[in-house]
Order: structure tokens, then C-alpha cells, then sequence
């Protein structure tokens, strides 16, 4: 690939972040709002699902296939892939909509 200048400036951008990322605190910091974001986005995902009766199934569906691609990248590839940043992240995001979800249930009682 031709370096241009829009390529050598998205590049400079991404190590940039990679090296904002490589504290541990930031890491850490970056992770829990990842887990709190899908925390919000299991109850906006049951909410609207709930008001939208029709789409309860195909949501269910999609959300278990998501979470097992999702699941799958993270455990069963090998370690260095395993504790990238993304795949940590989409972690992260995976269980606190499973988490989210499981609450949700408890409060409807089902």
C-alpha cells in the first residue's frame, strides 16, 4: 500500500492510542466502562424488545449468536490474541449484557 499522507496519519493515530492505552489504569478504565456500557445496552435491548413484542425471538437469537462468536474469539484463540485490547473489550461489552439481561429477568420474575 502507497503511504499517503491520510495513511501515515491514521497510522501515527493508531499507535498513538496504543501507547495511551498500555497503562494498566487506563486499561482497567477503558474495560469497566466497556462493562458498563453493556450493563445499558442489555436494558435498552430488553426494553425495546419488550415494547416490540413481535421481535422478542429474532432478538434473543441474534443477541446468543453474538455472544457466542464473541465468546469464541476471546477463549479460544491463542493468549496474545486472547488479551488484545478489542477482543477484551468485546468481552467486556458481552458480559455486562449478559449480566444486564439476568437482572432484567429477576425483575420480571421470569
Amino acid at each position: 500500500m502507497q503511504n499517503t499522507r491520510i495513511s501515515t496519519l491514521f497510522d501515527n493515530i493508531v499507535d498513538g492510542l496504543a501507547r495511551f492505552f498500555l497503562n494498566p489504569w487506563r486499561r482497567f478504565s477503558i474495560l469497566l466502562i466497556s462493562l458498563l456500557l453493556g450493563n445499558f445496552l442489555g436494558t435498552a435491548v430488553s426494553t425495546i424488545s419488550g415494547q416490540k413484542a413481535d421481535l422478542d425471538i429474532v432478538a434473543s437469537a441474534l443477541l446468543v449468536a453474538a455472544t457466542e462468536v464473541i465468546s469464541r474469539l476471546a477463549y479460544s484463540t491463542p493468549i496474545a490474541t486472547a488479551r488484545s485490547l478489542p477482543v477484551q473489550v468485546l468481552n467486556a461489552v458481552k458480559l455486562g449484557l449478559i449480566y444486564s439481561l439476568f437482572v432484567e429477568a429477576f425483575k420480571l420474575g421470569s
